[in-house]
């Protein structure tokens, strides 16, 4: 037994999942520490026993953290796996491959499936009233190519990227900026590092939890070959010329990308990298040597070797998957994909799971307050027109003739799963009520008609709200439908607009457009301490108030300010979050936040909660029979751990073992 073995078996003995250092005023909170059972002896997967034997890899023993991870299953369902085999997926496009970084959700922090921040590739986090917050690496943690981890990699970031002119022309990322002053950054030793700002900032965790993450980390070692201040002047121009970039900048932006998984040199910490390089119409992930969890056996994660991913067209994808051609898919198939899957589950060995979507509406109306016709924007800004919309929409007739009466009918607003959910959100103005509807809009003014029955706007013309759309969803369209012939009623004309996405959103940018169509809130099940940004005023990609989101979003250099004093308070508010300094603070922020959404009916909700079918081949082992199919903060499967998943048939997880 080697000497680093015995010292990685003693204080394998002393891990927990979660083990969070934390000061008594510390938020967002972290998961209370529980310990997990110290395997007794590690396992090598065989897949990698060709390479150990030959002396190419180091046993893995020598390839793990001091620490690892350690992944317990309190779920019954679940159970320790074994390793091996080949999971195939089906993406649309060759970009959605970035989708590996989503679904393996190695995070520096990361969700639970509970929604509890807790430490993941970082070994323990100490944060000072969300001030100071200084980072413990998990010594012995290595990147994906056996080089070591370590604080040089925040560094480099942070000093060679985040804050070079070149390679990043704005600075560093908003979620790094209080007040707009970016934090003090500390080395401590090889594997600690501090970041200290003036004031407190509560984003920056979940900024590392989420889906997308902040990586405030890159691998030096690799990067600096491309970096000027680094490299050999002379060997850095023929990279640049060899790549065909205009500059060396260029060609360090394109080879340090760790979102989108297109570079099979980039070391990488996740449970697959990529080893494809692109363009291809198949894509092989291969399990990371150097990964840094273990189950309670003892056997490194991930248990699957590898993850196959064809690129077909997107109209294909529910095809090939109820012939048996992926082994876990959700991607590109919806739920009136149901009924044709699940005719083919027995003759293809698999079965289909309904998992529910997180969003705050699967589709949602956005009433332009910033459109630039005067009159329409005036009729807008009232909240009893948007409220009169809104109880013109039947959205039970909505539910049953799409979504077969699987939905939850209601506003655009947070989903039951999530603990700051009251019914009052939900159901705020969607009662379908005609009557109470066009006494409404019949108290704004709006009293005239023309000889259609389609009410009169102020200067006279009829009131035809034209909807603009991505022109990419039938969904949409099918709603909008149902909804175009429920608001007849009211006097409201409805037409479609469809349009290509740039040139949708630009039409809502510029004001063109009056109202358009998306998806509800993107997290539907938050907790407090997740950030109510997208509640206020805060982006130009907010369809509602695209003008005054780039206010905020810009330092009140373009767009402009906020005339609604709802939608000034909200302003308030999220910045009065940003200094809450308590659970029960931020709580009582979200409740307000949610509450003037309800009655000022921002935007409008139909139905949420659709039931996303998930296609799991009936060999795979611990997928969640019931869980939330969302991008935050469930990052699809992330927060699940699909490095857990594993084949039970033996010959399964032979295939593909070299």
């Amino acid at each position: 037994m080697s000497a680093r073995w015995r010292r990685l078996s003693r204080r394998c003995k002393a891990v927990v999942t979660g083990a969070v250092a934390a000061t008594a005023l510390a938020w967002p909170p972290f998961a209370s520490a529980q310990k997990a059972p110290a395997p007794a002896e590690l396992i090598e997967p065989p897949f990698l026993g060709h390479p150990v034997a030959a002396g190419e890899l180091p046993a893995v023993s020598e390839r793990l953290p001091d620490e690892p991870m350690v992944v317990s299953f309190p779920d019954p369902n679940d159970s320790p796996g074994l390793h091996g085999g080949v999971m195939r997926m089906i993406m649309g496009r060759q970009k959605d491959i970035r989708m590996m970084v989503v679904y393996g959700y190695a995070r520096l922090i990361g969700y639970n499936e509970d929604l509890e921040l807790v430490p993941d590739i970082l070994h323990r986090v100490e944060n000072e009233n969300n001030q100071v917050f200084t980072l413990h690496m998990r010594e012995g943690h290595k990147w994906s190519d056996g080089h070591p981890f370590t604080a040089e990699d925040f560094r480099y970031w942070w000093e060679d990227i985040a804050n070079n002119e070149e390679l990043s022309p704005v600075g560093p990322p908003t979620n790094m900026l209080v007040k707009g002053k970016p934090p003090q950054f500390e080395v401590i030793d090889e594997t600690t590092v501090r970041y200290t700002w003036e004031d407190p900032n509560p984003l920056f965790l979940p900024a590392l939890a989420d889906t997308l993450p902040m990586f405030i980390y890159s691998p030096a070692h690799y990067l600096k070959q491309f970096h000027i201040d680094y490299a050999d002047p002379e060997q850095l121009k023929a990279k640049v010329e060899e790549a065909g970039s205009r500059n060396w900048a260029g060609l360090h932006n394109r080879r340090d990308r760790p979102y989108r998984s297109d570079n099979p040199d980039f070391p990488v910490l996740q449970p697959w990298w990529n080893r494809t390089a692109p363009p291809s119409e198949r894509f092989i992930f291969e399990r990371n040597p150097y990964y840094h969890r273990v189950d309670v056996t003892g056997r490194q994660l991930p248990y699957i070797d590898q993850a196959a991913i064809s690129i077909v067209d997107r109209r294909l994808v529910a095809a090939k998957t109820a012939a048996g051609e992926s082994d876990l898919q959700a991607r590109n198939i919806r739920l009136n994909d149901y009924t044709f899957l699940r005719a083919a589950e027995d003759r293809n060995n698999y079965q289909v799971l309904l998992w529910r979507t997180g969003k705050g509406s699967q589709v949602a109306l956005y009433p332009n307050l910033n459109a630039a016709d005067p009159v329409w924007r005036e009729l807008l800004q009232d909240r009893r027109f948007r409220q009169a919309l809104s109880l013109g929409i039947h959205r039970h007739e909505i539910n049953q003739v799409i979504y077969y009466g699987l939905a939850l009918e209601g506003a655009n607003t947070v989903l039951p799963r999530s603990p700051l959910y009251k019914p009052e959100y939900r159901h705020a103005w969607s009662d379908f009520d005609v009557e109470r509807a066009n006494r409404l809009l019949d108290d704004i003014g709006l009293t005239e008609r023309d000889d259609r029955g389609v009410r009169l706007l102020p200067d006279g013309r009829p009131a035809e709200i034209i909807v603009d759309t991505a022109g990419e969803s039938t969904e949409e369209s099918d709603v909008l439908e149902l909804i175009h012939d429920s608001w007849l009623q009211l006097g409201i004309k409805l037409f479609t607009r469809p349009s290509q996405r740039e040139v949708f959103r630009n039409r809502v940018f510029s004001g063109e457009s009056i109202m358009s169509v998306w998806s509800g809130l993107i997290n539907a099940i938050p907790t407090a301490d997740m950030t109510p940004e997208e509640l206020a005023p805060t982006s130009q990609v907010h369809l509602q108030w695209p003008q005054w989101g780039q206010y905020y979003e810009t330092g009140r250099e373009a767009g402009s300010a906020p005339t609604l004093d709802s939608a000034k308070r909200l302003v308030d508010l999220n910045l009065a979050w940003r200094r809450a300094k308590t659970n029960q603070e931020a709580r009582e922020i979200w409740d307000e936040m949610l509450s003037i959404h309800a009655d000022e009916v921002f935007t409008i909700g139909t139905v949420a909660g659709v039931p996303q079918p998930i296609v799991v081949d009936l060999d795979l082992r611990n997928v969640p029979k019931d869980a939330f199919y969302n991008w935050a903060p469930t990052a699809y499967f992330g927060v699940y751990k699909p490095d857990t998943f594993w084949f039970g048939e033996a010959e399964r997880r032979a295939k593909g073992t070299p």
